[in-house]
Parts: structure tokens; C-alpha cells; sequence
């Protein structure tokens, strides 16, 4: 019943912007810490972002400064914004949502792609 559906992946340009968007059902949203990975090919998925239930942000090292993840639960919908995108940001992003304190309810989206070339 759980589900968690990435969409707003596509191309684009260095320098340039993409939202990504994830739409979760089948669960409590509020209840769960959010967050945002990506997958590069030969590479460990590794941590964007994630925000807490009451809105607190986290960025990894890459990112910070360029992207933001922000929350509307009334959608239960969590959402990327990338700003001044680098071609190291090629990858697929991946939605989660892990319970605030069960942390082993985890579950994950199937992923949308992300290029960013000339």
C-alpha cells in the first residue's frame, strides 16, 4: 500500500534549475522524517537532504547552498528544488521516509533520473 512516486526529473543545463517532487500515500506522513538520495552509476547511493517532521533541514556538504528540500503535508508531498545544477549531480534521486523513531519503517521510491549536461 505504500507508496512514494518521484516525479519533475528531466535535463538540464549546468548552472540551471530542476524541482523534483514526491508524492507519498499509504502511510502517516507526518509521522516520518523525509529525505532525498541520488545514485550516480559506479557510485554508493548517498544523502542529499532530508527534513525532519517539523520542517528542519539537512544538506550534505555538495548541495548545501544550492538545493532546498522543503514539506507540504497536506499534500504528503516532499519536494527538491536544485539551483545552479553541476554535472556531478547527474544521477537518480531517490524519495524516503523513514519513521521518526521506528526507524526500520523505511521505505523508498522507485527514482527519477536527473542530467544535467550541454
Amino acid at each position: 500500500q505504500v507508496q512514494l512516486v518521484e516525479s519533475g526529473g528531466g535535463l538540464a543545463q549546468p548552472g540551471g534549475s530542476l524541482r523534483l517532487s514526491c508524492a507519498a500515500s499509504g502511510f502517516t506522513f507526518s509521522s516520518y522524517t523525509m529525505g532525498w538520495y541520488r545514485q550516480a552509476p559506479g557510485k554508493q547511493r548517498e544523502l542529499v537532504a532530508t527534513i525532519s517532521r517539523g520542517g528542519s533541514p539537512y544538506y550534505a556538504g555538495s548541495v548545501k547552498g544550492r538545493f532546498t528540500i522543503s514539506r507540504y503535508n497536506a499534500k504528503n508531498t516532499v519536494y527538491l528544488q536544485m539551483n545552479s545544477l553541476k554535472p556531478e549531480d547527474m544521477a537518480v534521486y531517490f524519495c524516503n521516509a523513514r519513521h521518526y523513531y521506528r526507524d526500520y519503517d523505511d521505505y523508498w521510491g522507485q527514482g527519477t533520473q536527473v542530467t544535467v549536461s550541454s
